[in-house]
């Protein structure tokens, strides 16, 4: 019989996870690496089929981090350069429908009321959506890699390990962002960290303290109440 949690673990469990948001905003305060490696470490006790582990991650700071967001910057903001890029795996559907497409654009306006962007400044869009790219002035950047040969449930499992390193990042004060934005630019990632062909671009993340004066760091989602996606049969 397993013994009955406290209510000081299970109030820490649930602070991190109502904590957690996409920050993008950050502060240079720079992380210790061994803050880094211990929330790795937690992360790592992420389930896995057969316990095979599928996760490489390449942590990205001071001049290493500032390679790539340059040359991935360049390849952004030239056309003829960004036609060239492309994602190497369908995030998001090839068309949208509902309620998805509701959510998704909820998500958008918000945040650009929040930075000032009006409806149409295509400018100013691609500026912030720019900002993926500098990991959202965060010190710490992360890339995450799976190997080709693994399938779809090799995936679920790495989601379980992503999620273990936010709430991680959460419960040492610090936050983060994850970023499918990267993978558009993988083959600048798998030059730029000499990644094996057998390994690819899952998705990077931003860790670091967010900037509390930050207007973007104010979004708040919302999600759906219990009642509209459990389906309970007895």
């Amino acid at each position: 019989m397993s013994p009955t949690p406290s209510a000081e673990a299970t109030a820490a469990v649930d602070a991190a996870i109502v904590s957690r948001r996409a920050v993008r905003a950050f502060l240079p305060t720079p992380v210790p690496r061994a803050t880094v490696e211990a929330i790795l470490r937690l992360a790592s006790r992420a389930p896995s089929g057969s316990n095979i582990q599928p996760w490489q991650v390449h942590v990205l700071t001071g001049a290493a981090r500032e390679a790539l967001t340059r040359e991935i910057l360049a390849a952004y903001d030239d056309p003829a350069q960004l036609a060239q890029h492309a994602e190497e795996y369908d995030y998001y559907p090839k068309a949208w429908f509902s309620p998805y497409v509701e959510r998704r654009r909820k998500l958008g306006w918000d945040l650009y009321a929040l930075a000032g962007i009006a409806k149409g400044d295509k400018a100013r869009m691609h500026a912030q959506l720019g900002r993926n790219f500098r990991f959202f002035d965060a010190p710490v950047g992360l890339i995450f890699t799976i190997d080709r040969a693994l399938e779809q449930g090799s995936w679920l499992d790495y989601g379980t390990f992503l999620q273990n390193v936010m709430l991680a990042a959460r419960a040492r004060g610090l936050d983060t962002c994850p970023q499918q934005s990267f993978t558009h630019f993988h083959r600048i990632i798998e030059r730029q960290l000499a990644l094996p062909a057998t390994q690819m671009v899952v998705c990077g993340m931003s860790l670091g303290w967010a900037d509390p004066d930050a207007a973007v760091n104010r979004l708040a989602t919302e999600r759906e109440p219990v009642e509209a996606f459990a389906h309970f049969h007895e």
